[in-house]
C-alpha cells in the first residue's frame, strides 16, 4: 500500500509541473565604453568616482552593471548588459547613458585602466588604455 501512495505521489508531482515556461530568458552582452572620466593621478588611500558613457543598441538592453576585471594593477572595464529573448526590440538608438563606480587606491605605483572599445574586423577585442599614476 505504501509503494502505491508512493508512486501515485511521485506522478502527481511530475503531471503538476509544467513544461512551458512562461519566464523570460535573457541572453548577456558586455559594451563598450563610448567614453569616460578618470583624474590625471590619484593619491594612495583616497576613493575616486570613475564615469563611463555607453550606447545601448536597441530597447531591449537592459543595464546589469559593470564589467570589471582585476589583475594585479591593471584594471579591464566594460559594461554589461542583459538582452530579453523573445522580445520586440526597436531599434532605434536609445539616448547615451552614464554609470560611475568609485574606485579606491590601494597600491603604489601606476594603474592601467583598459577601457573596452569594441571588436576589429578579425573579431579581436580592442582596449584603450589609460595609465594613471599614484603620486604621494
Amino acid at each position: 500500500m505504501k509503494k502505491i501512495l508512493f508512486f501515485l505521489i511521485v506522478i502527481t508531482s511530475f503531471l503538476s509541473c509544467s513544461l512551458d515556461d512562461d519566464s523570460p530568458t535573457y541572453t548577456y552582452e558586455i559594451l563598450p565604453v563610448d567614453s569616460y572620466v578618470v583624474p590625471a593621478s590619484f593619491t594612495l588611500g583616497q576613493t575616486y568616482e570613475i564615469k563611463l558613457k555607453y550606447q545601448k543598441p536597441t530597447s531591449c538592453h537592459i543595464y546589469q552593471g559593470i564589467y570589471y576585471e582585476k589583475n594585479l594593477n591593471t584594471r579591464t572595464i566594460a559594461v554589461q548588459t542583459a538582452v530579453q529573448n523573445n522580445q520586440v526590440c526597436t531599434m532605434e538608438i536609445p539616448p547615451i547613458s552614464e554609470v560611475s563606480f568609485n574606485f579606491m587606491v590601494t597600491n603604489t605605483g601606476s594603474y592601467i585602466f583598459k577601457f573596452y572599445k569594441g571588436k576589429d574586423t578579425a573579431g579581436e577585442d580592442i582596449f584603450e588604455d589609460v595609465e594613471i599614476p599614484v603620486v604621494p
